[in-house]
C-alpha cells in the first residue's frame, strides 16, 4: 500500500479535509470570507464598510488556512485506516473519546480519538519483544515497516490551499489596516497600531523560520540503522521499549485518581479558566482567560527499537522535545479539593477580580510502543554501566547509548513523538510556513507611509 503513494508533493497539491467537522469549517469559513468580500466589493465608496468586509474577509481566509491539512496528511490517514488490523482500531476507539465520570461536579476525561503521531503502518507488539535481550534484533533483523530505509522520505508540496488562503489572509490584513489608518487622526496610534502588526508578523515569521530549519534537518539527514549506527551525531527512527530501569508511572499534580502507566516521558499542564466582568463605556462585558497555573515534565532512560536492534536513549536530557498532541486531559468544574477551590477563587479574585469557571489537566508524552523520532549523539556506554547490565559487549549497539543534551553542526538535538514519516506528513514546506508571515512583516512596514 505504501507503494503506491507519492511521498514527492511536488509544487501544488489540492489538499482538502477528510473529516467532517473539517468541511464544515470549510463551508463556514467560506462563507465568511466570500460574504466580506461580497460588503467589500459592493461599498467601494465607504471606507467603515470596506474596513468591515475586509476583515471578515480575512478571518475567514484564516480560518480556511488553519483548518487546511498538509499534502500528506489526508493520505496518511487513509493509509492508516487500510494498513492497521482493524481490531487494534476497535480496541483505541473504544479507549478514546469523552467519559463523564462526576456528573454533579462536571469531572470529565477526555482522549483525543485521532492522534497523527501515530504509527501509519503496523508495528511489533509487546508479545514479540524480546524481554530478556532487550537490544537484540527482531526476527531476521528486517527494520519496522515505517522505517525511512523502508518507506522513503515524504517531502511536502510547496503549495496547497493552505498557502493561498495564508497569503490572502496576510494581504487582506495589510490592506484593512491600512483603510483603516485613514480614519485615526493622531499619529503616535497610527505607529502603535503598525507595530502590532508587525510585531505579529515577525513572531509568525521567526516560528516559521525555525520551523523551517527543523524541516530541512529532517529532509537532509539519512536515518541509521540501530545495528550499525556509528559514533556521532545520528537521526534514529524506532519503537518506544523499555529499558532496564523500567517505566513511569506519571501521576498529574499528585491526583491519584489522574495518572498514566508505562510512560518514558511526560509534560503535564494544570490550568484555570477566568472569567470577570468590566466596564466599559459600551456597557459591561466579560472577559476570560486560560491561565497556567502549575506544570511539570520529566522522563527515563527508553530502548529505540527499530527492528534491527535496540539502543538505549537517555530522553530525560533533551534540549528538545515534541510529544505532540496531548494523550489525556481531565476537566472539573472545581479544584480537587474544597481548600484547593477556596485558595484558587481567592487568588484570582485579588489579582484582577477574575473568578474561576473551570479547571483543566492536560497531559502530554511518550510510551511504551509508541514510534519516535530523534537526532542525537550516540556515545559509548560506560564500562560500569556495561557491567552494571551484564553485557557481554558482542553487540554493538548495546555498548552505545544516545545523549540529547548537545547539537552538532547540521543537527540539532531533538526528540518527537511519532516516526519521520508522520512528522514530515503533517508538515507545511518551508515557503507557506515563511510568505504569509513575511506579507504581514513586510506589509506592517510599508504602511509607516501612513503614520
Amino acid at each position: 500500500m505504501i507503494e503506491n503513494l507519492n511521498l514527492n508533493g511536488g509544487f501544488f497539491k489540492l489538499s482538502t479535509p477528510y473529516r467532517w467537522y473539517g468541511w464544515l469549517g470549510y463551508v463556514l469559513f467560506g462563507i465568511m470570507a466570500l460574504v466580506g468580500m461580497l460588503m467589500t466589493l459592493t461599498n467601494l465608496d465607504n471606507n467603515d464598510d470596506i474596513l468591515v468586509g475586509l476583515s471578515i474577509s480575512a478571518i475567514g481566509l484564516f480560518g480556511l488556512a488553519v483548518i487546511t491539512p498538509s499534502s500528506h496528511q489526508k493520505d496518511l490517514h487513509n493509509l492508516r485506516q487500510q494498513a492497521i488490523d482493524p481490531e487494534v482500531l476497535e480496541a483505541k476507539a473504544k479507549e478514546s473519546g469523552l467519559s463523564i465520570d462526576n456528573w454533579f461536579l462536571k469531572q470529565t476525561t477526555y482522549v483525543p480519538t485521532n492522534d497523527p503521531s501515530d504509527w501509519v503502518l503496523p508495528a511489533p507488539g509487546p508479545a514479540v519483544w524480546d524481554k530478556l535481550d532487550i537490544y537484540k534484533q527482531d526476527g531476521d533483523g528486517t527494520p519496522i515497516a515505517e522505517h525511512p530505509v523502508k518507506v522513503g522520505t515524504p517531502v511536502p508540496a510547496t503549495f496547497t490551499l493552505f498557502g493561498i488562503f495564508g497569503i490572502l489572509a496576510s494581504l487582506f490584513t495589510v490592506i484593512a489596516v491600512g483603510v483603516g489608518l485613514t480614519e485615526v487622526v493622531d499619529s503616535s496610534t497610527r505607529l502603535i497600531i503598525i507595530a502590532v502588526l508587525g510585531g505579529i508578523g515577525l513572531i509568525l515569521l521567526i516560528l516559521g523560520w525555525f520551523k523551517s530549519k527543523m524541516l530541512t534537518q529532517m529532509l537532509d539527514l539519512q536515518t541509521s540503522v540501530v545495528r550499525s549506527v556509528p559514533l556521532g551525531p545520528n537521526e534514529l527512527v524506532g519503537q518506544v521499549r523499555p529499558s532496564h530501569e523500567g517505566v513511569l508511572r506519571v501521576v498529574v499534580d499528585g491526583n491519584q485518581n489522574m495518572y498514566m502507566e508505562n510512560m518514558v516521558g511526560f509534560r503535564w499542564t494544570y490550568e484555570q479558566e477566568q472569567k470577570r466582568t468590566v466596564q466599559t463605556k459600551e456597557g459591561s462585558r466579560t472577559e476570560t482567560r486560560w491561565v497556567t497555573i502549575r506544570e511539570d515534565s520529566g522522563g527515563c532512560p527508553f530502548i529505540l527499537h527499530d527492528g534491527t536492534g535496540g539502543i538505549r536513549v537517555n530522553g530525560e536530557n533533551f534540549k528538545r522535545s515534541d510529544y505532540g498532541d496531548f494523550i489525556k486531559r481531565w476537566d472539573s468544574a472545581f479544584a480537587k479539593s474544597l481548600g484547593k477551590q477556596f485558595a484558587a477563587q481567592l487568588f484570582a479574585g485579588l489579582v484582577g477580580g477574575w473568578r474561576v469557571t473551570d479547571h483543566r489537566w492536560t497531559l502530554y508524552g511518550l510510551k511504551l510502543g509508541n514510534p519516535v523520532y530523534l537526532v542525537g549523539q550516540v556515545k559509548s556506554k560506560s564500562n560500569a554501566m556495561i557491567a552494571e547490565e551484564g553485557l557481554d559487549g558482542t553487540l554493538q549497539n548495546s555498548i552505545v547509548e544516545v545523549f540529547g543534551d548537545e547539537d552538532a553542526p547540521g543537527a540539532k538535538a531533538t526528540l518527537k513523538r511519532g516516526t519521520e514519516l508522520t512528522n514530515i506528513g503533517r508538515s507545511r514546506s518551508t515557503v507557506e510556513m515563511i510568505l504569509p508571515a513575511m506579507i504581514l512583516f513586510l506589509g506592517a512596514i510599508s504602511l509607516l507611509v501612513l503614520a
